[in-house]
């Protein structure tokens, strides 16, 4: 169900959080599905039991799961729960692109980077079903 790349930079625990995320945008995980326990989880995955509460935590803080005393985590059933990863992903796009221009990268060489990630079609969809030059 959930790889973990061990070699990453990224900690292992943010790693099981966009995991959970993406599995929840993808409609593989549904509102009110239960999670595994921290434990079965953590010896499932091989990993430190610490590692999974700590991304259970951040995921109930961000109203992704909710937990229920002595039944275990369930995936949120808020129907925000999409919108609220698709803008916590945008924030981190923010972020990187602040980091990048930071270091004095041009706006054609970030965007060169997001074309590199969706293909080279200079066009995008604004949002309103057009499309637009960037």
């Amino acid at each position: 169900m959930i790889r973990l790349d061990l070699q990453s930079r990224l900690p292992i625990y943010e790693q099981l959080k966009n995991k959970i995320g993406e599995l929840v945008l993808l409609g593989e995980l549904k509102p009110d599905d239960q999670l595994p326990s921290v434990r079965n989880f953590a010896r499932e995955l091989g990993i430190n039991p610490n590692t999974v509460q700590k991304a259970y935590q951040d995921l109930e803080r961000d109203k992704i799961i909710y937990s229920v005393a002595g039944r275990g985590s369930y995936i949120s059933p808020d129907i925000d729960v999409t919108k609220q990863l698709h803008e916590q992903q945008i924030q981190k796009v923010k972020s990187a692109v602040m980091q990048a221009k930071a270091c004095n990268l041009s706006k054609d060489q970030i965007i060169d980077a997001v074309y590199d990630v969706y293909g080279r079609d200079t066009s995008h969809d604004s949002g309103n079903g057009t499309y637009e030059k960037i």
